[in-house]
């Protein structure tokens, strides 16, 4: 007969739970993982494998506290703050591309023909079309797996009762947020200029010619310029991506003191 200590059997829940809580943190947070199209089951699924997949890591590390005490649920917050900072890192990348979409979607004329959202409410067209562009490109360049590599090596470098996310790191986290705007503008720079042109120029042949309908001639030109420039520039698009991509691994290397992604 197999007998199981009450040490052992909260020696287990400990290696599940508290890992568990930082995996499905995480996956709840990140971009792709964290699509509302993806069902509550598959992302819980992938979360479950994980944990199965670093319990032997977490075990060797982890400390003599019972789960359901006081510091147990301490120790249970803490690793979900360790796995929403790391999806959040990469989720400001998307909504930096979005918010650059909407500049642009605003300038074209298309501020009106915005669809709800069930993730963030209303988003315009072409914030959910460079959304869409980015995560094919993150998915290109192997985002996904490099953040299922960050969370597996992070039991390693931060490992579960440790000091965890400290107060630098959260002022880290929250300049990193002002990336939403900076990058969000270097984006849409070149289709806001060519708008801003186009816009100067409608408005000195409003001058010239009053009897023009500038409504009827305007909306239309400044749709067509707006698409052809975004569409002119997409090429350039993917090194900007690819860098904020980086830029964002760095910042969680550094926040799970990582120095190297050992590729799954």
């Amino acid at each position: 007969m197999i007998s199981i200590t009450t040490a052992e059997l909260n020696t287990l829940l400990a290696a599940f739970l508290w890992p568990l809580s930082r995996i499905l943190a995480m996956v709840a947070t990140a971009p792709i993982f964290g699509n509302p199209s993806i069902p509550v089951k598959v992302k819980l699924g992938l979360a479950v494998m994980l944990t199965v997949l670093v319990m032997p890591v977490v075990e060797k590390s982890l400390p003599q506290v019972d789960p359901a005490s006081g510091i147990g649920l301490i120790i249970l917050l803490q690793q979900v703050l360790i796995g929403v900072a790391i999806g959040f890192v990469m989720r400001i990348v998307f909504v930096a591309v979005e918010t650059a979409g909407e500049l642009i979607g605003l300038q074209m004329g298309l501020g009106f023909a915005v669809f709800f959202d069930p993730h963030s409410g209303q988003i315009d067209i072409i914030g959910r079309f460079l959304g869409v562009i980015a995560s094919l490109a993150f998915l290109a360049m192997d985002g996904h797996l490099m953040m299922i590599a960050l969370i597996s090596q992070s039991f390693s470098t931060l490992p579960v009762g440790s000091d965890g996310i400290t107060n630098v790191t959260f002022t880290t986290l929250a300049n990193w947020g002002g990336e939403i705007f900076k990058s969000g503008l270097q984006l849409s720079l070149p289709v806001l200029t060519a708008l801003l042109i186009t816009n100067l120029a409608l408005g000195i042949l409003t001058r010239v010619a009053p009897q023009l309908n500038i409504f009827a001639v305007g909306f239309p030109l400044t749709l067509s310029i707006g698409l052809f420039v975004l569409a002119f520039s997409m090429p350039f698009y993917t090194p900007i991506l690819e860098y904020l991509v980086h830029d964002a691994l760095n910042l969680m290397m550094g926040i799970l003191n990582i120095n190297q992604i050992d590729m799954p």
